[in-house]
């Protein structure tokens, strides 16, 4: 069987970003779905990364939900700078609130210094080339998660691969053991039609019999050759399966999408299993 890729994995990429020890965490996401839907949350002002960001997930992945999260934390405080106007109406205004009050302290500096306005952040001309450095970063660190994503689905599709493998092998057990006692099943069915209705035909019950009768006997004919045909289309179906599996292993295999659910495969199974029983049963039922 061909190498095999889930639609399923999860990746995380952390870091510090130049000059200024910006944390950064990516976070990738991927579930099932029919094609590539890539859904990227990115912070404030880094939206020009997003057309790279798209096109990096294009080439590694073909298909899934992948949802994609940037999360940037910046440790380090601002640097703050003294407004000097609003600290000298707010130093006014506290004098002349002091002077009012008999025996008041006058105002402190640091109460001075906390009071809203009077320190402000100070504003930074934005660095092109410091900018340019951390989406440098920030693409690098995307294009590791993206790695560590490819690899988690691999490897879901590996232990999924192994479970398919299994199953198929046990289909094939039980198409064999089916066939063996199917082999002489038509002609005991047949054989079985023709007495029955010689029986009923002869002597003075002839042109007697009900019709309800008759078409009972065929009707049990038709189900027991529908259920035969079915079976012969599914080992048709299991060759196929196991020459497509064969020559993928002599060719090193390909990368191909694993499917949501495991159903079919367990489905086909317990389809065998009830195919076996009614040829088992129509056997017990006939001659043979």
């Amino acid at each position: 069987m061909a190498a095999l890729a889930s639609m399923t994995g999860f990746s995380r990429e952390s870091g510090v970003l130049p000059p200024d020890g910006t944390h950064y965490v990516w976070e990738l996401r991927s579930v099932n779905g029919r094609g590539l839907d890539i859904r990227l949350r990115l912070p404030s002002g880094m939206d020009a990364l997003e057309p790279a960001l798209r096109d990096a997930a294009g080439k590694r992945l073909k298909r899934g939900n992948i949802q994609a999260g940037l999360a940037l934390k910046l440790e380090a405080r601002p640097a703050l700078a003294l407004d000097r106007a609003t600290l000298d109406r707010m130093l006014a205004l506290a004098l002349e609130v002091a002077a009012r009050i008999p025996g008041s302290e006058p105002p402190r500096a640091e109460a001075l210094l906390s009071l809203p306005g009077v320190l402000r952040a100070e504003a930074t001309e934005p660095d092109e080339a410091a900018q340019a450095t951390q989406h440098a970063a920030i693409l690098a660190a995307f294009l590791r998660a993206l790695d560590g994503l490819v690899a988690a689905r691999a490897a879901e599709g590996e232990r999924l691969r192994i479970i398919l493998a299994a199953l198929l092998d046990d289909i094939a057990t039980l198409c064999a053991e089916a066939a063996r006692e199917a082999v002489g099943q038509p002609h005991a069915q047949r054989a079985r039609l023709l007495e029955n209705l010689a029986a009923l035909l002869d002597g003075d019950m002839r042109g007697k019999i009900p019709e309800e009768r008759l078409a009972q006997e065929v009707a049990e004919y038709s189900k027991f050759m529908a259920a035969t045909e079915a079976f012969q289309r599914e080992i048709a179906w299991l060759r196929e399966a196991s020459l497509s599996r064969e020559a993928s292993a002599r060719h090193g295999g390909g990368n191909i999408v694993a499917t949501e659910r495991l159903d079919d495969f367990e489905g086909l199974k317990d389809q065998q299993l009830r195919r076996g029983a009614q040829l088992r049963a129509g056997c017990s039922d006939s001659v043979c």
